[in-house]
């Protein structure tokens, strides 16, 4: 019994583990490497980082948030990353501002309006918990916190000064 006892808490011990690998998210910029969209060395900014990987496994990184979702919203403006839908995107990862680990740019949460910008200009900073982020944009200004489907193209052009 106590055999069984400790196969059953072994594989839900090795389960458990697995799947947290498999939600483990990766940035490896290198001095070479360039954002898609504004051709700038990545690895200056860790705090900004992001990544696009493609269903065919492609990797394109950008130099901050706001750069991710400009190519998100519009993928098929650059034709290199041959993602002409949002359906052709497999992982959108995003830096964690507060702990410069990479996460899911789908559950991270972003501040709008602080008084910090990246390369790009005036940007969104990413954050996985909603309390991170919070206590970033009660320290820097921050307007409004927002989800990832918070944030629209019409932000984003205004960021860009567009709109």
């Amino acid at each position: 019994m106590k055999k069984l006892s400790l196969f059953i808490i072994s594989s839900c011990l090795l389960s458990t583990l697995s799947l947290s690998a498999s939600e483990a998210y990766t940035l490896h910029a290198d001095k070479d490497t360039r954002g898609l969209i504004r051709k700038m060395q990545v690895y200056k900014t860790p705090s900004w980082t992001a990544k696009v990987v493609t269903k065919d496994s492609r990797e394109f990184y950008f130099v901050s948030p706001k750069s991710l979702f400009e190519f998100y919203f519009n993928p098929m403006k650059w034709p290199e990353a041959d993602a002409p839908t949002k359906l052709d995107i497999k992982e959108l990862v995003v830096t964690n501002y507060a702990t410069l680990k990479p996460i899911d740019a789908t559950k991270a949460y972003y501040v709008y309006g602080s008084n910090k910008t990246s390369s790009a200009g005036d940007d969104l900073p990413a954050f996985k918990l909603h309390s991170e982020a919070k206590s970033f944009a009660e320290k820097n200004n921050g307007k409004r916190v927002l989800k990832f489907d918070e944030v629209s193209q019409g932000l984003i052009q205004l960021l860009n000064g567009d709109i």
